[in-house]
């Protein structure tokens, strides 16, 4: 096996004192203090987080909106400049080879994919571009990605020395918008950068897009030095694991995979179905019987995790995908594929947690949704 590898910003996440793990093949820093705290940072006033692992693909061309409408599960030409929309990407038979938000630039569109799918997402956008003059440009390598999310995250980025530029105002930006313009660390060239305002923890934030690896140290420090006022931490892996559950946003190879179907995950409403025509098309409804996602509650500490079967009396009905005791809630939470007769919300379910029974009740997802 290759070893993992590292963002811009190892030395920063060592500097730390984080701990890594292997992630989508990259070496991610996946706690800093502790799990609870930086988790609680992100609810109360802000987390920053390292997300230069994800992929990005520029696509561009004069048939690039025919071309993503084509490819992707989403109407992507409806997209006005500066608009972002979360998508899919399937294969011919309805799977899911990904999830992607999917930005309209000036003249180019921006694709952010998962670590782990890079290469097959690269290899599926060629494959489909046959016919349509485009360029495909994986400018993974070329693009630091940074997060910051929570209540302060606005304001922290406001405040962030060397941010400079900005086409618009951050309290005009709505959200699944970007503005542009630059970081100019210590008195150096401006670099180019994009915020957009979207993220994965179920707050507002924003993630950040420096187009220059080498600056990236830099905004990380200009961050977290403006954060400092207001609270802000590093956070890792687990925290986003914690807060993304919470928020009801699935995560691939949990509960998005190419043996599932948009509709089985709860996004059906992503797939513009009736585009005349786009890869998976035909596959893309699954079977009736087919296992739905739902969300499980249940009391007490014990909580399920990935792979814990869920049962209705002595007959096994799913399988738990993503698990744990919510540090926001309180009490177990977890996500999983049931089969649809025991998906209404309020049925009484348990799950197996290492051979004890844990009553628990089918409820709506997300189980968190923030104060606005």
């Amino acid at each position: 096996m290759p070893d993992p590898r590292l963002t811009p910003l190892h030395d920063r996440h060592e500097g730390l004192g984080a701990s890594f793990t292997d992630f989508g093949g990259w070496s991610m820093p996946v706690r800093y203090t502790s799990d609870l705290a930086e988790h609680h940072a992100v609810r109360t006033t802000a987390g920053l987080f390292d997300i230069s692992h994800m992929a990005e693909f520029f696509v561009r061309g004069e048939r690039a909106d025919e071309f993503l409408d084509y490819a992707l599960a989403g109407r992507l030409s409806t997209l006005v400049p500066d608009q972002a929309k979360y998508t899919l990407l399937l294969d011919v038979a309805g799977g899911i080879i990904d999830d992607l938000i999917v930005y309209r630039g000036d003249g180019q569109f921006l694709i952010v994919a998962n670590a782990g799918n890079r290469d097959a997402v690269a290899e599926a956008l060629r494959e489909r571009s046959a016919g349509f003059d485009i360029e495909i440009d994986d400018a993974t390598d070329r693009i630091a990605l940074i997060a910051v999310q929570g209540p302060a995250a606005q304001a922290i980025v406001e405040a962030t020395e060397g941010i400079t530029g900005l086409d618009a105002p951050l309290d005009q930006l709505r959200y699944y918008r970007m503005t542009h313009g630059e970081f100019a660390p210590g008195g150096r060239d401006g670099v180019l950068l994009g915020v957009g305002r979207t993220g994965y923890t179920g707050e507002d934030g924003f993630e950040l897009f420096l187009e220059d690896v080498s600056a990236a140290g830099a905004l990380w420090d200009a961050l977290l030095s403006a954060g400092e006022p207001y609270g802000l931490v590093p956070a890792g892996l687990a925290a986003r694991d914690t807060l993304r559950l919470e928020a009801g946003m699935p995560l691939y190879g949990h509960e998005l995979s190419l043996d599932m179907r948009p509709a089985q995950a709860g996004l059906g409403r992503v797939v513009a179905a009736d585009k005349a025509d786009f890869v998976g098309k035909d596959g893309v409804e699954p079977p009736a019987d087919a296992p739905v996602l739902v969300g499980l509650v249940a009391d007490g500490k014990r909580a399920g995790r990935a792979g814990y079967p869920v049962l209705s009396g002595d007959d096994v009905v799913g399988e738990i995908t993503s698990g744990a005791l919510s540090p926001t809630l309180g009490h177990p939470i977890a996500m999983a594929f049931v089969s649809p007769s025991a998906s209404a919300p309020g049925t009484q379910l348990t799950i197996d947690v290492r051979g004890t029974r844990i009553p628990a009740t089918v409820t709506a997802l997300p189980f968190y949704r923030r104060t606005k």
